[in-house]
């Protein structure tokens, strides 16, 4: 299989079409990319060394610039005894405003990272490869308005094998999707 035409260039990533390669997909964002409703036509899938699948490690090793590179981060908070859920994509170079954006968002009183097991079954995806793609369709997902802008961006595809290949404004038109300006730092 060759490299589409049309495919962006970022770093060294052999990228392919998500839908050509399902096999470097998790299997909720397999699920997700074959939905009907699939406005997500454009969606690019690298193989990569899934011992490299931490971002700052993957970047070096491919070439890939922080500034393209978007992590998908899993949070939770309780209100009146009510677990709330939701994800946060923002690029490498920044970090979450999770004790004031996050927290308003969710209406709770304390927000924290999801531990790891519990947001790989949660998501059903690998540690180091969650993606917003295939997420829990009652969750919100919360998208720094930077993302959006940055053009094509590099998330995980739900397997630490492998990385998305998104436009940045594409991820806004998930189900639940929420650009956020000031998300991140």
């Amino acid at each position: 299989m060759n490299q589409p035409a049309s495919a962006p260039t970022l770093g060294t990533l052999e990228l392919f079409t998500a839908l050509d390669r399902p096999e470097l997909l998790g299997e909720p964002v397999r699920d997700a990319l074959a939905h009907p409703d699939g406005q997500l036509d454009q969606v690019w899938v690298a193989p990569i060394d899934a011992e490299l699948a931490d971002t700052a490690v993957f970047c070096e090793r491919y070439d890939v610039p922080l500034e393209v590179s978007a992590n998908c981060v899993v949070m939770s908070g309780k209100r009146s005894g009510e677990q709330r859920w939701a994800a946060a994509v923002i690029l490498a170079t920044t970090r979450a405003d999770v004790n004031t954006v996050v927290r308003k968002r969710l209406d709770v009183r304390k927000v924290s990272f999801a531990p790891m097991d519990e947001a790989v079954t949660r998501t059903g995806m690998e540690y180091g490869g969650i993606t917003p793609i295939g997420l829990p369709a009652d969750w919100p997902i919360l998208i720094d308005a930077a993302v959006v802008g940055a053009g094509p961006v590099v998330i995980g595809a739900g397997i630490r094998g492998a990385k998305i290949v998104i436009d940045g404004a594409t991820l806004a038109k998930l189900p639940g999707a929420e650009v956020i300006e000031g998300l991140a730092v």
